[in-house]
């Protein structure tokens, strides 16, 4: 179910913009999916990111940390263009999808947003039925094939097949919140993107449904690649390939301060703020 390229010329040719490599912060023989390069963000006259480069492995799982108002989260929308929908959204530097720069003119945020999908901090499903809220983004995208098979092997890759197969009709609100989150994970995953953006995806969920969706992230990097914004750094320790650290800076606009292997980011940071932050004493 694959949709026209991000960027495409008249004739419906692609129109690549591949920018060469990017040092700094980039994980080593790693190929990667998702790129910044010095990429920096405005909301009206606030700066909400400073010179942001950053190197998204393929297959992987990177997370995101840092303290509250430090930009992760407007880090992670500016992937798929989430940020387009605030007013007063300014952004500058590049930002790269499978090396084409998903803010170039004649990107399609809507295709943008297909294939690189998004599970937010609450769950939140439609008021429609579980089948329904699977077969929403398939329907609207235009898919005219078997939605029975999409919506069976996107619960199943959501690891909430067997929990619902016998109550796909009944209304999604019925689940309890773990299961609504995976239900949230399944309608992203039956669009068949490539990337999944998950936003403090746990932080209302209780231990117990916090570890089922960790055990599904690492499940699903046999086909995706997954960035996650968390402020639980156990979590981070726990389910990251790679861990990304953001600060803020004197004037509140939002830095990178370090990035590298999650192991070498937790036992041995290369910036005191980093230490500091991991070891709580940050502030």
């Amino acid at each position: 179910m694959r949709g026209r390229g991000l960027h495409e010329t008249a004739d419906g040719t692609p129109a690549l913009r591949v920018v060469g490599e990017v040092p700094g912060n980039r994980p080593q023989d790693e190929a990667s999916v998702l790129e910044t390069r010095e990429l920096n963000v405005w909301y009206a006259d606030f700066q909400a990111l400073r010179g942001v480069s950053l190197a998204v492995a393929a297959r992987r799982i990177t997370a995101i940390i840092g303290p509250s108002g430090c930009g992760k989260s407007t880090l992670l929308r500016c992937f798929n263009r989430m940020n387009d929908l605030i007013p007063g959204f300014r952004p500058d530097g590049t930002v790269l999808f499978d090396g084409q720069d998903v803010y170039a003119r004649g990107v399609d945020p809507v295709e943008v947003r297909r294939r690189i999908g998004m599970v937010f901090q609450k769950p939140n499903p439609f008021p429609k039925s579980i089948y329904e809220n699977v077969a929403f983004g398939p329907r609207i995208n235009g898919y005219v094939g078997r939605l029975d098979e999409i919506v069976e092997r996107a619960l199943r890759q959501a690891a909430l097949w067997d929990e619902v197969r016998d109550k796909l009709h009944k209304n999604a609100l019925t689940l309890s919140g773990g299961q609504q989150q995976r239900l949230c994970i399944a309608r992203a995953l039956a669009v068949e993107p490539e990337v999944i953006l998950m936003d403090e995806p746990a932080s209302a969920l209780d231990p117990v449904a916090t570890l089922k969706i960790e055990d599904l992230m690492r499940e699903l990097t046999e086909k995706y690649t997954i960035v996650i914004v968390t402020h639980n750094m156990q979590q981070a320790a726990r389910v990251a390939d790679f861990t990304a650290v953001m600060m803020m800076s004197e004037d509140r606009a939002g830095e990178m301060v370090e990035f590298g292997a999650t192991r070498q980011v937790f036992t041995g940071p290369k910036d005191k703020r980093t230490e500091d932050y991991i070891t709580g004493r940050f502030g």
